[in-house]
């Protein structure tokens, strides 16, 4: 096996073996804790300039099942403490790190994974790299930063997904990076989808008439879009909104709202969310390293959903303008399941039952 280091931006090196595809990678090191759903991470879009670690320590025994991805793989790099080579699953189609290989992912395998999430959780989110030797550059390490990366993993043309069974409801969704089931769960409520590009302005959504809007995930720095938060800023308000992860942030920061970065985001299928309507607590699947700062919102939006482990913003409804996002996923893939009722007050606002 090949030697491989992590470098990272504080100088620390970490030495293992190389996985995925030859060559290095640069990026901004997170960890996810969730125990299965690897593959929906390896092809989240929302990790799109970010190399992710796995806390959980056998990565790969299922193998590689191409139904279970969610998009095109936009990560940079791929940290794990063990990598199964010998996958046993009868969906299975191969070896995970083969899949790496073809998809050029590189990653590096037999590093202490704990002690790194101990030091990103203690000193924050913090560039990294991955290259056959220590790097002996820590200043470009160090000026590296996401950027650019909705426009990346954005879909380019609209494109329709049909209802299954009767059609009741014709439903846009803006691309800034969105997960495949946050498509079928609304396919599988009666809606017709197009999901269109990111820069598709307010006047063509409209054009299109459709009975609801939604703002999908992505990746990066919320602030950074600010064309998409003006073309949102024209539609809130004209139609019915949903708004998941980014498109939560969007929506807020096109009402006037602030975001900042947390100090190592919300990233696994095990994130506490409360509803402080009913008190009831639910875990749920999350892929975020920005938060709303909710008090920012006092004037326009109500606060319904806090973190239960740091009491960050998870969610605010926005009464009077048939619009509510939430900073977690309703759609899971991987996780829990617990709020997928979301999508269906999605369709009561679409029906008029209910006004947010």
């Amino acid at each position: 096996m090949e030697q491989a280091y992590l470098t990272l931006a504080d100088g620390r090196v970490f030495r293992g073996t190389r996985i995925g595809a030859p060559g290095g990678a640069l990026g901004e090191l997170v960890f996810t804790t969730g125990m299965v759903g690897c593959l929906e991470t390896l092809t989240d879009p929302s990790f799109s300039g970010q190399i992710v670690m796995q806390t959980f320590p056998l990565i790969g025994n299922y193998g590689v099942i191409p139904e279970d991805f969610e998009g095109e793989p936009a990560v940079r790099g791929y940290v794990v403490r063990e990598l199964c080579g010998a996958p046993s699953n009868f969906r299975s189609e191969g070896a995970l790190n083969d899949w790496l290989c073809r998809r050029g992912i590189p990653g590096i395998a037999g590093v202490d994974t704990r002690e790194l999430t101990q030091i990103i959780r203690e000193q924050g989110v913090m560039n990294a790299c991955i290259a056959p030797e220590p790097a002996a550059d820590l200043d470009t390490l160090r000026r590296y930063a996401v950027t650019g990366a909705v426009a990346a993993v954005s879909r380019p043309v609209p494109q329709t997904f049909p209802a299954e069974g009767t059609r009741r409801f014709r439903v846009v969704l803006l691309d800034y990076g969105v997960k495949a089931n946050i498509i079928r769960s609304l396919c599988r409520r009666g809606c017709e989808v197009t999901a269109v590009p990111f820069d598709t302005t307010a006047g063509a959504v409209l054009a299109a008439a459709p009975d609801g809007v939604v703002t999908s995930n992505g990746p990066g720095d919320p602030a950074e879009n600010t064309a998409c938060i003006a073309e949102l800023r024209k539609l809130v308000g004209r139609v019915p909104m949903m708004g998941v992860c980014l498109g939560h942030q969007l929506t807020a920061l096109a009402l006037g709202g602030r975001t900042e970065k947390l100090k190592f985001g919300h990233r696994g299928a095990n994130q506490p969310a409360r509803d402080l309507v009913t008190g009831r607590t639910y875990m749920t699947s999350q892929n975020h390293g920005y938060t709303v700062v909710s008090e920012s919102l006092s004037d326009v939006g109500r606060l319904r959903w806090g973190n239960a482990n740091d009491g960050s913003c998870e969610g605010v409804d926005y009464p009077g303008l048939r619009c509510f996002t939430v900073q977690f996923h309703p759609e899971a893939c991987a996780g829990p399941r617990d709020t997928a009722f979301l999508f269906d007050r999605f369709v009561s606002m679409m029906e008029g039952r209910e006004h947010a």
